[in-house]
């Protein structure tokens, strides 16, 4: 019998062992795959908008569901300025719980693995939204998330060629290098114009905490799919609301993205479709070969709860984790202080 006190506990370092050991394509599959399947059962979820703590520097959020069986949350910062300092703009961890007794069976890093599952429900997403056959993608912005981007579409689109962009060269040759053993024809673009010219689908990712227009509307061309993944809290935005007035728009859940996503540009009533809807059959993506259609992602709880109990199911055929001694488990479940007690000093006989 497991010791009730133990959680599995995976470090950033076994999670990247973990991935290795799956192969990073092979993971986006799955992973890809997990959220489509929670995404189906949508009604089967508690959902809210995430909890977050917004200041001049960034924001801190909590991100909770469950699906009345199983509870997950994750802790994730924003914070764009962190890399002067040599700090990460996004951190995470998470938890995944027993509903019936409340107990945690997992704690997991999650910066790699939101990356992971951005990426993973971007490219499906794309699978829906994008023109069949589409081979070349623009990467604008090419920091951290860029190559979880790249190599989720190769995996779920065949995405073969890269025309890459960022405003800072060096972040686009740290990119183009990390991506030249995966075989992509990669193109380093001097503007945002040059890398979306001939481009299938564009991908904005940048981090910087404002309303910005990171892609003009003169630049996107009939049947573009845009995958607008940088806006993600009130305030931060990459498209020309110009941009949204001419395309169909998809979002994961609507009452966040009012608050956080592109569309916090538009009226709150403006007309936009759950994703979860196309991956169920409810309602139809891409509609014919000349449609514009923007992902508005900013990322939500069920991704990440998809992300947390792929891997726990990874870990039955990989053990990558420790054991974590989290939780009190005292002999006897009323006597707490007496466990205490019992591990501290020895008494002095009189």
């Amino acid at each position: 019998m497991t010791a009730l006190n133990v959680v599995p506990f995976v470090s950033v370092d076994n999670m990247m062992r973990l991935v290795h050991a799956v192969g990073i394509e092979a993971l986006l599959v799955r992973l890809a795959g997990a959220i489509a399947e929670d995404f189906s059962r949508w009604e089967a979820f508690h959902k809210t908008p995430r909890i977050a703590a917004h200041s001049a520097e960034g924001v801190i959020e909590l991100m909770p569901t469950s699906d009345g069986t199983t509870y997950g949350f994750k802790y994730v910062n924003g914070h764009p300025k962190n890399a002067a300092d040599g700090r990460q703009t996004v951190t995470a961890f998470g938890v995944l719980a027993d509903v019936g007794s409340g107990y945690p069976v997992l704690v997991t890093e999650m910066t790699l693995l939101t990356a992971l599952r951005t990426a993973a429900t971007s490219a499906l997403a794309a699978r829906h939204l994008a023109r069949p056959g589409s081979r070349t993608m623009a990467l604008i912005g090419n920091g951290a998330q860029a190559e979880f981007q790249a190599l989720a579409f190769r995996a779920l689109l065949g995405i073969e060629a890269l025309r890459l962009h960022d405003i800072d060269p060096a972040a686009t040759e740290k990119c183009r290098r990390n991506l030249a053993r995966f075989g992509f024809a990669i193109t380093a673009c001097a503007s945002t114009a040059d890398a979306v010219r001939g481009a299938d689908i564009v991908t904005t990712v940048t981090a910087d905490k404002r309303n910005a227009v990171i892609l003009g509307d003169n630049l996107v061309g009939e049947g573009m799919h845009v995958n607008a993944v940088g806006g993600d809290c009130p305030g931060k935005t990459e498209l020309a609301p110009e941009i949204l007035r001419r395309a169909g728009i998809f979002v994961e859940y609507e009452p966040q993205t009012r608050i956080e996503g592109e569309i916090q540009q538009l009226a709150p009533d403006y007309p936009v479709t759950e994703l979860w809807r196309v991956l169920s059959g409810q309602a139809p993506g891409r509609r014919d070969a000349r449609e514009v259609t923007v992902f508005d992602s900013v990322g939500f709880a069920i991704e990440d709860f998809s992300a947390l109990r792929t891997v726990r199911a990874l870990l039955a055929e990989r053990p990558f984790y420790e054991n974590l001694d989290l939780l009190a488990d005292p002999d006897d479940p009323r006597d707490l202080f007496g466990m205490l007690l019992r591990a501290g000093p020895p008494r002095l006989a009189a």
